[in-house]
């Protein structure tokens, strides 16, 4: 589904930021710091400026055997550096979903990637111990490799490599009403999104913050929906997205009202953009936009 834009804004790169020199006239002034003070002041500066790169580890692999086949699956960590990273997520892959992927990126960006060269199937011994441990550290190289490429860590296909087959899953739990498993695996989707957001849009949380809020209203935990909403809501106000705005709000003003916010901005808003975008915006719930978004 196509995202309208907003007006262009200056944007800053994150991943290629020098570190700035301070501001003398940046509160507070020198004069009613100390030594001490002032060394602590730049070293935060210093911190908060450092560059701010993805990492990949697979320090794992697994043998999953059916009765008549069976497949290896790779754990696959993403790890923010420059920042404090206390969280450690992490999806498993087989190698078919390595291939699929830069498949995928070759149709669009086969110029770009023309270094950068998937670890080759075996037709024998795949499922030796040295054998899995060679394809793991090449597997780990190629993604770093491919983050290395900018088109290709800004592109949709990246995010969705680390995140489409738990979002379906989530999704599925979802549908059936086992919101409690779909709490868990939206999470680890959000995880692995908001490392990936500097190289990304803004809107890429909201369809899974959505998806949450949904999850626990069912659940009947309020505050948690109600915060969630919230955290999906500027993002949707900016690039415009009409649909879940509508229905953000009415389940805010909703859980809202059940907890004892004040809500009238949030009404008023609702009332305002349904009058003057009458026959655009939609009157699904939430509920019935996050089931479609993976049908």
């Amino acid at each position: 589904m196509a995202e309208p834009e907003p007006e262009p804004e200056p944007e800053r790169d994150t991943e290629e930021t020098d570190i700035r020199t301070l501001d003398p006239d940046d509160p507070p002034s020198c004069s009613s710091l100390t030594t001490k003070e002032l060394q602590q002041n730049w070293r935060a500066v210093k911190q908060s400026e450092r560059p701010v790169r993805l990492l990949f580890e697979i320090p794992s692999a697994r043998i999953i055997e059916h009765t008549l086949s069976k497949h290896v699956v790779y754990q696959v960590v993403v790890m923010r550096s420059g920042s404090f990273d206390s969280r450690r997520v992490s999806v498993e892959r087989r190698y078919s979903d390595f291939s699929r992927f830069y498949h995928k990126l070759l149709e669009e960006f086969d110029e770009e990637l023309e270094e950068v060269v998937l670890p080759r199937k075996l037709l024998t011994g795949n499922f030796s111990p040295e054998i899995i441990s060679e394809r793991r550290l090449s597997l780990q190289d190629f993604l770093a490799k491919l983050y290395s490429v900018r088109c290709v860590r800004r592109s949709t296909l990246f995010p969705q490599f680390f995140t489409e087959q738990e979002q379906k899953r989530a999704h599925g739990l979802l549908r059936a009403g086992q919101f409690r498993p779909a709490v868990e695996q939206l999470q680890t989707v959000l995880d692995i999104e908001e490392k990936l957001l500097p190289w990304q849009q803004p809107t890429l949380i909201v369809p899974t913050l959505s998806a949450l809020a949904v999850c626990y209203r069912d659940l009947d935990e309020p505050e948690q929906a109600f915060s969630v909403a919230q955290r999906a809501l500027p993002a949707v106000r900016r690039y415009r997205l009409k649909h879940y705005r509508a229905a953000l709000l009415d389940l805010l003003v909703d859980v809202g009202y059940q907890l004892g916010r004040p809500v009238a901005q949030l009404q008023e808003e609702l009332t305002v953009l349904r009058d003057a975008e009458r026959g655009e915006v939609s009157s699904r719930s939430l509920k019935e936009l996050v089931v479609q978004e993976f049908t």
